[in-house]
């Protein structure tokens, strides 16, 4: 699974919705629990590959503020 330390779910859901806007919500749950499903369903609705996805989840993940311990 990929690691979200840097965001919580809450955060990643919004951030996944202001990207891909498209996605129902049903779709973007999907991220936290089946990451291939997930994946799958933006390859569908976008037309972009897994790989492209991933970077630009990747690019959420890191526009995340730290988390306070």
């Amino acid at each position: 699974m990929t690691d979200t330390s840097k965001c919580s779910f809450d955060q990643m859901k919004d951030k996944i919705k202001e990207t891909w806007d498209r996605l129902s919500d049903d779709d973007i749950a999907l991220y936290n629990g089946n990451e291939e499903q997930f994946f799958g369903k933006v390859q569908e609705v976008y037309g972009i590959s897994k790989e492209d996805a991933e970077s630009r989840i990747k690019e959420i993940q890191e526009s995340c503020p730290p988390q306070e311990a």
